[in-house]
């Protein structure tokens, strides 16, 4: 029996995940009538008539290109995270039939907006992958420096967009900062100013560009909470996820003294991805170890503990003027630790895998 999602071109009736039994995105598996024989049955969610705010009408634009409703959404959604989905992706989305989706896809390839493509070697499972190359999209959503990432370098470049953009479709109602002008300004607005901000700077023969928050991965911020996203393509070590938080620290810190609640998710596509962040991660969101900062500061700080401990509270008095200038140089000592070390900034962690792109890693 044919797999009722499944469009494997190649073998057609195979399904794509067999060995997993699994379909990306959430699904129910029933037997067909032969022992240990299964199918795959897409479970779609309801639709979704709430328009997705960060998008801010953006869509719209896409009206000259005969897309409305929520396909200009999704269309939208797919270029301001990276600019490549997968069938099974924008099926979830909208939740139809993916014959439906299927004929959508023709049909932007057709206007030559995009080209749809099987995946580099190395990756498995996730059937054809479209990306969407046209300039005019982009400079329409008002995107220009997505259209300069429309080529694909290589396979963890690919699955960190499609990675990227999964975890926003899980979330669509968060408050994301699509582009770069928009997450600078939102924490400028907030009084941070951009050298805290991470940032890489790249050389070439017109000068030096600066870029902040170069990988482009999803950031959600409103007045109380900041959510970061790092994604995970399938590395064998956490050596680029610890690079990331070490690049964030300083930000985090002030979002923490301001009182904005800070969450980092891990998206991954294996549960060895999954594992070894969660573990960092956990490390991360602990509290404080004297190793983890400049010994100077530990001291002092276990200096000053010390003494408010005792009965004779003079040497503090003298050093800071009076009892509420010691408590006040320990608060400050606490949150200059915090922000070298990271621990204790987080209040919510989480590695989050993808079900929709399931299939072996690189």
């Amino acid at each position: 029996m044919d797999c009722t999602i499944c469009t494997n071109e190649t073998s057609p009736g195979k399904c794509l995940l067999t060995s997993t039994g699994t379909h990306g995105g959430r699904h129910l598996r029933e037997r067909d009538g032969e022992e240990g024989t299964y199918i795959a049955r897409p479970f779609l969610r309801p639709r979704e008539n709430t328009l997705i705010a960060h998008l801010k009408g953006r869509e719209k634009a896409l009206e000259a290109f005969g897309w409305t409703g929520r396909r200009a959404e999704w269309i939208a959604l797919a270029c301001l995270h990276g600019g490549v989905f997968t069938r099974l992706q924008w099926t979830s989305f909208l939740g139809c039939h993916p014959e439906k989706v299927r004929r959508a896809v023709l049909a932007l390839v057709a206007q030559g907006l995009a080209v749809e493509e099987v995946p580099a070697a190395g990756i498995h499972g996730i059937g054809r992958v479209c990306r969407i190359h046209a300039g005019g999209v982009y400079r329409a959503l008002g995107a220009e420096e997505f259209f300069r990432r429309r080529r694909i370098t290589s396979r963890e470049v690919l699955m960190r967009r499609l990675l990227a953009l999964d975890y926003v479709l899980e979330h669509p109602r968060l408050p994301w900062l699509a582009t770069e002008a928009e997450k600078v300004a939102a924490f400028e607005a907030l009084g941070i100013e951009r050298r805290v901000l991470p940032q890489r700077i790249y050389r070439g023969a017109a000068g030096n560009l600066r870029r902040h928050f170069h990988l482009r991965l999803p950031l959600a911020l409103d007045a109380g909470r900041a959510v970061f996203v790092y994604v995970d393509p399938g590395h064998e070590t956490a050596t680029s996820l610890r690079a990331g938080g070490a690049a964030h620290r300083a930000l985090w810190g002030m979002l923490w003294r301001r009182g904005c609640k800070i969450e980092v998710v891990a998206v991954t596509r294996g549960w060895e991805e999954a594992s070894r962040a969660d573990t960092v991660l956990g490390n991360w969101a602990r509290g404080m170890r004297s190793s983890d900062y400049d010994p100077e500061i530990g001291r002092e700080i276990e200096w000053i503990e010390d003494v408010l401990r005792s009965a004779d509270k003079s040497p503090v008095q003298e050093a800071y003027g009076n009892i509420r200038g010691g408590l006040v140089r320990l608060a400050e000592l606490r949150n200059r630790a915090r922000q070298q070390s990271g621990r204790g900034l987080l209040h919510r962690v989480e590695a989050w895998e993808t079900e929709r792109l399931l299939g072996r890693g690189f």
